[in-house]
C-alpha cells in the first residue's frame, strides 16, 4: 500500500492580506496528478485543513473541489482535525463521507477506531488521532475509559499526557487485530527534535508544549502535522509540513509531501516529492533608492518580498514606492544602519521639561530619524495653535 502524508493545508490564508486561495487550490489540486502519477492508495492529512475554526465560504468550496479532485484520482482520504480546525465542522456528516471514501476523524471518542483498509498483504489500520486540547481532550477521554487500553484516570496534564492515553488506545485496538496487520497514525502535535516556523500557531499550555516521539513507539508509520517544515524525527516519524510558506521564515524550505510504503512486513520505505511554488518568497536589504535602481534586484520583481530599509531618514510612501518595481512586496521594516530606529525610548525623560511643540518636533524626529524641516515646523505650529484655540472656547 502507497500512503501520501500531507498536512497543514490552512486552506483560507492569506499573506501578509494577499488571498492565497488560487495558488492553494493549485497546488492542492496537482496532488491528484500525485496520486495517479505515483499510485498512491490513501492521501492522509494530518490535522488543520482550514486555517481558521470557521473557515469562509470560499475556503470551504476549494477545499471541497481540492477533496473531489483526490478522491476521482482513485485515493481513499483520511483526515484529522488540527488546532486551527473546528473538529465539530470539519467532521459534520463523516459517516456519509466515509461512503465515498473521506474518512474524517475528529472525534476524541473513537479515536481508537482506525479506517480499515486492505492491500494483497492483508490489512491496514489508519489511526486518526485529532488534535487534543490538554484539559478538554483529558475529560473527553476520561468519559470514555470503556474501551480497551484506557487509564482509569489520567492523573498527569499537558499534551504529553492524553497523547500517551491516545496511543495506548490504539495499541490496545491493535493488538486485538489479526498478526499482520499494519499500522499508520496521525497526529497533530509538536514532537521534540522538530524546528518550528513563524507561522505556527503556539499550542502551549502552561508553558510545555513538546512530547516525546516515543510516546508514538509500536504502530508502522506516525504521519505528523502542525510543524510547517517537512522533516525526518525517525524512519517512521516525520513532519509533512505546509504545502505553500506561510511566513518568511520558510523562504529557504523546500514544500513537499512523503510517499510511504507499506509491505507485508510493515514500514518498506518513504520518499520525498516536492511540491510546485506558486510564488518564491525572498528578502532583500538596502536603502531605497538603491533597492529602486539596482539591475541585481530584477529576479525579484516576481517574489513576495520581504523589506528592511536601511536609509539614515525614513523614506516618505516607501511602500507604495516599493510596489512600483516589486508588485509583490508585501512587508516592510525601517533599520537605519546607525540602529537609530531601535534604541530604547525613555518617556519619562523625553517629556521632562518641554513644551508641546518642542515634543510635537521630537515626535517628528523618532519616527522618521531626522529633524522637522521649517515647513513642517510651520505646519505644527498652527495646528498646535489650532489646538490650543479649540479648548479655549470649551
Amino acid at each position: 500500500m502507497r500512503v501520501l502524508h500531507t498536512s497543514d493545508w490552512h486552506v483560507g490564508r492569506t499573506f501578509h492580506g494577499r488571498d492565497l486561495l488560487g495558488d492553494q487550490e493549485a497546488v492542492l489540486g496537482g496532488l491528484a496528478d500525485l496520486v495517479v502519477d505515483e499510485q498512491v492508495d490513501v492521501v492522509v492529512v494530518a490535522g488543520d485543513l482550514y486555517d481558521r475554526a470557521v473557515p469562509s465560504g470560499e475556503a470551504v468550496q476549494t477545499c471541497v473541489r481540492v477533496l473531489a479532485r483526490i478522491r476521482e484520482a482513485g485515493a481513499q482520504l483520511v483526515v484529522t482535525s488540527g488546532n486551527h480546525d473546528s473538529a465539530a465542522r470539519v467532521g459534520a456528516f463523516a459517516e456519509f463521507a466515509a461512503a465515498g471514501g473521506l474518512h474524517l476523524r475528529t472525534q476524541v471518542a473513537g479515536l481508537h477506531v482506525p479506517v480499515e483498509l486492505a492491500d494483497e498483504h492483508g490489512p491496514v489500520a489508519v489511526y486518526g488521532i485529532p488534535y487534543l486540547e490538554p484539559d478538554p481532550a483529558r475529560r473527553a477521554l476520561q468519559d470514555c475509559a470503556d474501551v480497551p487500553g484506557a487509564s482509569a484516570e489520567i492523573e498527569s496534564r499537558g499534551h504529553t499526557a492524553v497523547l500517551t492515553e491516545a496511543m495506548n488506545r490504539i495499541r490496545a485496538d491493535l493488538a486485538a487485530r489479526p498478526d499482520g496487520t499494519r499500522s499508520v497514525v496521525l497526529a497533530h502535535a509538536f514532537v521534540t527534535g522538530g524546528d518550528s516556523s513563524d507561522s505556527e500557531r503556539t499550542i502551549a499550555v502552561g508553558g510545555v508544549e513538546q512530547v516525546p516521539g516515543s510516546v508514538f513507539d509500536g504502530v508502522d508509520y506516525v504521519a505528523l502535522g502542525h510543524l510547517h517544515g517537512p522533516q525526518r524525527l525517525a524512519e517512521h516519524l516525520r513532519y509533512s509540513g505546509s504545502p505553500l510558506a506561510y511566513s518568511f521564515s520558510e523562504a529557504a524550505q523546500r514544500k513537499s509531501v512523503w510517499l510511504v510504503d507499506l509491505d507485508a512486513d510493515g514500514l518498506a520505505g518513504v520518499e520525498r516529492r516536492e511540491l510546485p511554488v506558486p510564488r518564491r518568497l525572498a528578502t532583500v536589504r538596502g536603502e531605497l533608492e538603491e533597492l529602486l535602481e539596482a539591475p541585481e534586484h530584477a529576479e525579484l520583481e516576481d517574489c513576495y518580498l520581504s523589506v528592511t530599509l536601511t536609509d539614515e531618514v525614513r523614506p516618505l510612501e516607501p511602500m507604495r514606492k516599493l510596489q512600483q518595481r516589486f508588485p509583490h512586496a508585501v512587508h516592510l521594516e525601517w533599520k537605519p544602519a546607525t540602529g537609530r530606529a531601535t534604541a530604547p525610548l525613555r518617556y519619562a525623560e523625553i517629556v521632562r521639561g518641554r513644551d508641546d511643540r518642542a515634543l510635537a518636533d521630537q515626535f517628528v524626529a523618532d519616527c522618521r530619524g531626522s529633524d522637522p524641516t521649517d515647513s513642517e515646523r510651520a505646519l505644527l505650529g498652527e495646528a498646535l495653535r489650532a489646538v490650543a484655540a479649540a479648548e479655549g472656547a470649551k
